[in-house]
C-alpha cells in the first residue's frame, strides 16, 4: 500500500496535517504567511507551500 501526499488541502485537512486550528490558518492567510489559492469559493493550500510555511518557522532553542 503506498500512500501519496496530496497536492494541496483544504483549509481543515491542512491544519489536521500540521496539528494545529483552523483559526491559526487563517490568521497565517490573513498575514501573508501561508498563501492559499482559489478553486471557485473553495481555497486550496498546496503542499509545497504548506512545507514551505513550515520551514520558515523560527527553531526553538533549548534554554
Amino acid at each position: 500500500m503506498t500512500t501519496e501526499t496530496p497536492l494541496a488541502y483544504s483549509i481543515i485537512e491542512a491544519a489536521k496535517a500540521i496539528g494545529i486550528s483552523r483559526t491559526s490558518i487563517y490568521v497565517e492567510i490573513a498575514k501573508g504567511r501561508l498563501r492559499v489559492r482559489k478553486v471557485g469559493r473553495r481555497s486550496l493550500i498546496s503542499d509545497a507551500d504548506l512545507k514551505a510555511w513550515l520551514a520558515a518557522l523560527p527553531n526553538k532553542t533549548s534554554t
